[in-house]
């Protein structure tokens, strides 16, 4: 049989079980932790390749970018691309897509340099198998800038192919055939075939070595860099046809809601089923013991419902009677923690940036100024909650989740149910928003162990929205204490800065304190600003509750700080906001990280990816100017500015706000410049920055996650609040900075977050002169 036709029309083992389920339209960060796979076809790649696994690789040669991600990269055409006898490109997307529109990207690029005609190319979701695909941790605003390079090879190579293949059928030099537009020519003769008539013959030749291919020039791109290519999803998702991992039915599959511990660290003491199971529906009671503390990514324990429904489970779950050990978080609370770290961040700690001397510099200075920021913890709060199917049977087990790391998930499911991976599978769905939350796995691990505890039948965990704010992985709280001296010119001559936050690394390492290299990296150490005595210190404290990646990171209260700090030190000498920001960056320059004490860099090369500062005062330039910054404003209008490189983009936001008398508070305009070098989707790089300032507007104005013994205060968007449409900017405009591809790609999907929040509060302090330290802000502004 013809594979290629096959492919089109024969979906078997799990990729049956993919169509089976609600008829898929669509099919579907481990840095720290260290049916696709099947098919056939001309699929035409060079070159391959935590905590655990980080601190693995680190005692290796260091490596960069993809290099320096587990598995590296995939550039084998043979594995991403299969062509049909009818013409169709099939291409496997092997990253998660949760709105950044990766499915799309990645896949037009192999289209781009394979010369394949969009409307005749396909998309089908890879699973879980880093070995056979690359690193598939989608994660970190990396997808596009370590794959760009690797996918334009793939469809490089498999044009190629297409192209000897015809030069043997015709007989004629290779130099003389062209791809163009889903046929391949030879202009001599007048005599063209499709990709189809070609594809079994090419996909039988050998793979072109890296150093024979001819890749486009950027001129002659018709997708990457355009903004007319339509993505993949967006019909099924606007119909509602597509495949979230909520979505996912199966022949004879039960459903479950588990009782979590609300304090980390409890365990159930004891429990009562009785009442339970008279729920109607209700089919068994199983107790999911509480893992070892840290938590990692495993199941925080509890007692599950296993029912006929989802409702029958919730309703069983609430009828349970569970005693609860809270453990030693038990007395876990924010208004006692914050004043545990503002103590710390008001003592001396260990300095993990010195230049200079910063002590002695601001005790001779002619003018010191000091402020205190606090922003508390967030929940991901994604559209759609955790959920995962899992059957185990036979000894195997598959998973359908809406994950961003897939091949992570099977790692940690195989862990949990003592499998080898080559015994797990894991289909990859579509995310309804991920922002970090769905790198942790531990949904998927709770499906798994209660199909094993019911006989193997397939069985969905779904979290609720409950479930969701009350035992997520948060965002760090914390306390920024920054102080600066300056001369009798007005000229910056110290800074410390303090910072105060329970780190990331307490969920994979037990007691740890102190944030980790790659959370000081965020916009603590690497601030490229001219001032010659330089000290950043971190605090160590303790974390209480799970500690989690969060879109855009420690970015959020560093740059919330030092933005904020640099306006006020503007106000306190009486300077304009932006000509001072401007001062304190410096002549145009380049710096490389470590010169900074930055030895992560987003984990890119210092040599290709120094922070260039030129860059930085070009977007806070751009931005100045797009929002018409100087001009004057009515009575209760102000624009505020701030500016941040993350995610190796430099990002500049301008906010105009209005507050009423009132203390209302209206987003008028927002101008975010971004310099992520060339785009190569346009559209979703517009998007996602859209996206990164009504975010970045929640979490400065409503969003709070807060603990009273060991439990949070919020356990819904009632108390739990984002920015609803009413409140949203009324405009937003970004102003995307050109580049060639000469220029290295940069991240899309975080960076814009983090400058929203201190342009916001530089605009109210510009609009009312009330200063904003402590987020959110909610009522602060009110008389």
């Amino acid at each position: 049989m013809n594979h290629f036709a096959h492919l089109m029309t024969q979906p078997s083992g799990a990729m049956a079980d993919m169509a089976r389920a609600d008829q898929l339209a669509s099919p579907g960060r481990r840095d720290w932790m260290k049916a696709a796979g099947a098919l056939t076809g001309l699929v035409l790649m060079v070159g391959a390749g935590g905590m655990v696994r980080a601190a693995e690789a680190a005692k290796e040669e260091k490596k960069y970018g993809a290099d320096g991600m587990p598995h590296g990269t995939v550039d084998d055409p043979l594995v991403f691309v299969s062509i049909g006898k009818d013409g169709i490109v099939t291409i496997i997307a092997h990253r998660a897509e949760m709105g950044t529109g990766v499915r799309t990207g990645l896949p037009m690029v192999v289209a781009d340099e394979l010369e394949a005609d969009w409307s005749k190319v396909r998309v089908i979701q890879a699973p879980g198998d880093e070995p056979r695909y690359g690193n598939q941790d989608t994660d970190g605003s990396r997808s596009t800038r370590h794959f760009f390079q690797p996918m334009r090879r793939v469809g490089a190579s498999a044009r190629a192919m297409l192209e000897i293949a015809a030069a043997k059928q015709w007989n004629v030099p290779v130099t003389e055939v062209v791809a163009r537009n889903h046929e391949v020519l030879h202009e001599a003769s007048g005599r063209k075939l499709g990709y189809g008539e070609l594809a079994e013959a090419a996909a039988a030749l050998p793979v072109p070595a890296t150093d024979a291919l001819r890749l486009k020039k950027p001129e002659q791109f018709r997708y990457i860099g355009k903004q007319s290519t339509r993505s993949v999803d967006i019909q099924d998702v606007v119909s509602g046809t597509t495949h979230f991992g909520i979505d996912t039915r199966l022949d004879g599959m039960l459903y479950a809601a588990v009782a979590r511990p609300a304090v980390l660290g409890g365990k159930v003491k004891s429990y009562k089923a009785d009442a339970a199971l008279k729920v109607p529906g209700v089919l068994k009671v199983v107790e999911i013991p509480a893992g070892p503390m840290p938590p990692v990514f495993a199941a925080l324990g509890g007692v599950a419902v296993v029912a006929a429904d989802t409702w029958a489970a919730m309703k069983g779950r609430n009828a349970l009677e569970i005693e609860w050990d809270d453990g030693p978080n038990a007395s876990y609370d924010s208004e006692a923690f914050r004043k545990t770290l503002s103590e710390g961040a008001n003592k001396p700690a260990p300095a993990v940036r010195n230049d200079g001397d910063a002590m002695k510099a601001l005790e001779g200075a002619a003018q010191r100024i000091q402020a205190e920021y606090y922003l508390p913890h967030l929940a991901h709060a994604t559209m759609e909650p955790p959920a995962a199917t899992a059957r185990v049977a036979d000894g195997k087990c598959e998973v359908w989740a809406c994950v961003q790391s897939p091949y992570g998930t099977r790692e940690n499911v195989a862990k949990q149910l003592g499998l080898d991976i080559s015994a797990v599978t894991v289909h990859q769905t579509l995310l309804g928003g991920g922002f970090g939350r769905k790198s942790k796995s531990d949904y998927a691990v709770e499906a798994a162990l209660l199909s094993r505890a019911m006989d193997g039948k397939p069985v969905k965990v779904t979290w609720s929205r409950e479930d969701d704010i009350t035992n997520d992985y948060f965002h760090t709280v914390s306390v920024e204490r920054l102080e600066a001296g300056v001369d009798a010119n007005g000229k910056a001559v110290a800074w410390l800065h303090r910072t105060a936050a329970p780190t990331i690394g307490s969920t994979f390492v037990a007691n740890a304190q102190g944030q980790q290299p790659f959370e000081l990296g965020m916009s603590a150490v690497n601030i490229p600003f001219a001032i010659p005595n330089f000290r950043v210190e971190s605090v160590p404290v303790p974390a209480h509750t799970r500690i989690g990646w969060f879109r855009s990171v420690s970015n959020i209260p560093h740059v919330f700080a030092v933005q904020s700090f640099v306006a006020e030190m503007a106000h306190a000498l009486k300077r304009d906001p932006k000509d001072y920001l401007l001062e304190l960056i410096g002549p145009a320059r380049k710096i490389s990280p470590p010169d900074m004490s930055d030895s992560w860099n987003y984990g890119e090369s210092p040599m290709i990816y120094p922070l260039d500062t030129g860059r930085m005062r070009h977007v806070v330039e751009v931005a100045a100017k797009a929002a018409g910054w100087g001009r004057e404003l009515p009575a209760g209008r102000g624009l505020g500015l701030a500016v941040s490189y993350s995610f190796v983009t430099y990002v500049a936001t301008v906010v105009e706000v209005e507050v009423g008398k009132d203390g209302s508070l209206i987003v008028h305009q927002v101008d975010v410049a971004v310099d992520c070098g060339p785009q190569v989707h346009p559209d979703r790089v517009r998007a996602q920055v859209e996206g990164a300032c009504i975010m970045g507007q929640s979490l400065a104005t409503r969003s709070e996650i807060s603990f009273a013994k060991g439990r949070t205060n919020q356990t819904n968007f009632h108390q739990y609040e984002v920015t609803r449409m009413s409140e949203a900017p009324r405009v937003i405009k970004v102003h995307l900075v050109e580049h060639g591809f000469d220029v290295p790609l940069g991240g899309v999907g975080e960076p814009a977050v983090p400058p929203f929040a201190p342009a916001l509060c530089n605009a109210i302090f510009a609009a009312t002169g009330k200063r904003i330290r402590n987020l959110p802000i909610r009522d602060q502004l009110k008389a």
